[in-house]
């Protein structure tokens, strides 16, 4: 009787902690993927976006269809600033 109960213990312990393991992989997941605003927004304009990584950090440039190289953040701020 001892050891039928300890089984089902150990095993009802088991089929549990493998449930928790699959939730948290698709929590981890879904935050993947999500486009950079400042990078569509520069390729909706025609334009191409470049990451540069420096000492400091990264920084996107995007190079306009005119040949101008502008901050890819800046351009988005000011654009949308004069659409509200």
């Amino acid at each position: 009787m001892k050891k039928t109960v300890l089984v089902g213990t150990v095993l009802s312990a088991v089929l549990l902690a493998g449930c928790n393991a699959s939730q948290e992989a698709q929590t981890n997941d879904t935050s993947i993927g999500m486009p950079n605003p400042a990078a569509v927004h520069c390729e909706s304009k025609g334009g191409t976006h470049e990451i540069k990584k420096t000492d400091a950090g990264e920084t996107g440039t995007c190079h306009l269809p005119d040949g101008t190289s502008v901050d890819a953040w800046q351009l988005y701020r000011d654009d949308m600033g004069q659409q509200q």
